[in-house]
């Protein structure tokens, strides 16, 4: 019971969330999926809403939050236009990118000058 405690005072002093409540975790300042997955943030996004559909969310996944998912501290959720929920990170939708294919992979930071690494 006192190690759980101390691990979780460890993560809210590192200003980690929690990995049950959101999935996202912070390495190395860079905000990753569960799975160890670099997240991204789109310029073109506004207001919190996404502007990456179609096309856009094929290449660029949305990181859907599960139902029941709720927002916590700097992690918020964003509702698609199909009815979906998206995590956001500060007010910005976060997405994954097709073309990383292994944890820490950050190849598609600055495409089109408009995507970048979370942070």
């Amino acid at each position: 019971m006192i190690r759980i405690a101390i691990a979780a005072t460890c993560l809210a002093l590192a200003g980690l969330p929690a990995l049950a409540e959101t999935g996202i975790m912070k390495t190395n300042g860079v905000l990753t999926d569960a799975k160890g997955m670099t997240l991204y943030t789109f310029d073109k996004d506004e207001g919190g809403k996404s502007a990456c559909y179609d096309a856009c969310a094929t290449n660029w996944p949305p990181l859907l939050a599960e139902k029941g998912a709720a927002a916590t501290g700097d992690y918020g959720l964003t509702e698609r236009t199909d009815g979906t929920m998206q995590w956001t990170y500060d007010g910005m939708p976060l997405y994954l990118w097709v073309k990383d294919t292994k944890p820490g992979d950050m190849t598609g930071d600055g495409v089109k000058g408009v995507w970048h690494v979370a942070k």
